[in-house]
């Protein structure tokens, strides 16, 4: 149909033979400081629209939007299961996965990290909502242990990260810092001199830095930044520097 063709999917070779997508804002029905593709029920653009742009998504992955599942992220290490479309509450958790075709696993972001995961001998798929907190806390690490379960092996295991803020636009304070140097004095690679007392954080080289740690069979970036490419990703952060008073939330997708 016309509105699917005017979505832009990024997709990456290192996940071929599995269907996924991060999806930009591009070819939705959201207006104003939402205009594209805003699939984020928890903003406060208009409920009927943000479902119109998901029926949008789940049409562009071969699914009645049913199947299109999401859940209540809170930046946590907690991974659910996914059997079907949910019956009663949305669970709350940052991370999916699953082993039953025709499931679309489907993660919401805005600067954080959108994770895709595939083990194509197994049958497994797996997608995470990775900031700051919720990478540090081993969400991505919780993510290859529930896939296991469903019968993965690790080493089998690629990850692609989406569009993120990449570490030229993500300046954060020294306590932040320190947060990190107490868990780890090896996370210290992954900040950049700023101006003054601030840094510079290399989430989406972290990320991988754990990924590869845990035993990842391959894991890498598409590159691209959701701060310094307004036309394609919304941004938390470009967002709270403009003072807008909302801002849109990007899907990441894949199925079996």
């Amino acid at each position: 149909m016309p509105h699917v063709a005017q979505i832009e999917i990024i997709t990456s070779d290192a996940l071929s033979g599995v269907q996924h997508g991060f999806f930009t804002r591009k070819g939705g029905a959201s207006s104003g400081i939402f205009a594209g593709l805003n699939c984020g029920t928890g903003s406060t653009d208009i409920a009927e629209v943000v479902q119109i742009n998901r029926a949008r998504v789940a049409e562009a992955m071969g699914t009645p939007p049913a199947r299109l599942i999401t859940v209540h992220q809170v930046h946590s290490p907690d991974v659910a299961v996914i059997e079907g479309p949910h019956d009663g509450p949305v669970p709350q958790a940052d991370a999916m996965v699953t082993a039953t075709p025709g499931l679309v696993l489907g993660i919401l972001t805005a600067d954080c990290q959108p994770v895709l995961f595939a083990d194509r001998d197994a049958g497994v798929v797996g997608a995470a909502h990775a900031g700051w907190r919720g990478t540090r806390d081993g969400v991505l690490e919780a993510t290859l242990d529930a896939m296991e379960r469903l019968g993965a092996r690790r080493d089998r295991i690629t990850a692609v990260i989406g569009p993120t803020i990449s570490q030229a636009a993500y300046e954060v304070g020294p306590e932040f810092v320190y947060g990190f140097l107490d868990d780890d004095r090896e996370t210290a690679r992954f900040f950049a001199q700023g101006e003054g007392d601030r840094a510079l954080f290399d989430l989406p080289g972290y990320a991988l830095w754990r990924l590869r740690a845990a035993g990842i069979g391959s894991a890498e970036w598409t590159r691209h930044c959701t701060y310094r490419d307004p036309a394609r990703f919304y941004s938390y952060r470009r967002t709270t520097h403009a003072r807008e008073a909302d801002y849109g939330r990007l899907i990441s997708c894949i199925r079996l």
